[in-house]
């Protein structure tokens, strides 16, 4: 028997033997390390944490962090739905489910501040059924994934908006732009006389 695996191994290539010692390397390490090897866990390109990456928190200490932060989105406490979309997608759109609609009551999402909660109220609430859950759709593309994670975008820039706080106007800010204002408008009453003034200047009495 060792004679014949020890022929065996003399009649095979070089490239061979390397491949199958190198191939046996990597199984070993893969059963050793406890992962599956030589990729056998399939991702999906369209996969959700793919197109839509978990934030990673801003480093700069000397911002509020505190208050610009956007929370992660809890998806298991959202309701998400798909219908027929007329967006693209040819004539696939009227085979499949691709439009996406993510909804949730507002008043009670405590993973959002309620200060940001009560802004988005205000901003979103075109948004806002009589129940008070806010829907957000999307029908952007084809794909299912690529509308939710589009709806979940939405979501992250509306809590951002209504997290940014409003700049304070200084008053020599104020003053430059209350005499641009008038300059405008003075400028404006200017034109208008000379208009007038040409206008009368054409009238012709036949009496």
């Amino acid at each position: 028997m060792v004679v014949h695996v020890l022929c065996c191994l003399r009649r095979m290539p070089v490239q061979r033997l390397l491949f199958w010692e190198t191939s046996r390397k990597i199984l070993l390490r893969g059963l050793a390390s406890g992962r599956p090897a030589f990729g056998s866990e399939f991702r999906s390109e369209y996969s959700l944490d793919r197109l839509y990456p978990p934030q990673e928190k801003e480093a700069d200490t000397g911002k509020d962090s505190a208050s610009r932060t956007i929370p992660e989105i809890p998806v298991g406490r959202l309701s998400i739905s798909y219908s027929r979309s007329s967006g693209p997608g040819g004539q696939n759109v009227n085979k499949v489910n691709s439009k996406a609609e993510v909804r949730f009551h507002l008043a009670s999402a405590d993973w959002i501040s309620e200060e940001v909660r009560q802004k988005m109220a205000v901003l979103q609430k075109h948004k806002i059924n009589k129940l008070g859950e806010l829907i957000i759709t999307s029908e952007v593309s084809r794909y299912q994934m690529r509308n939710l994670a589009d709806c979940l975008q939405k979501i992250r820039d509306m809590i951002a908006e209504s997290t940014e706080r409003p700049q304070v106007v200084s008053e020599e800010t104020t003053e430059m732009i209350r005499s641009r204002v008038e300059k405008m408008n003075r400028e404006r009453l200017r034109q208008k006389k000379i208009r007038s003034s040409l206008k009368q200047s054409r009238y012709v009495n036949f009496d």
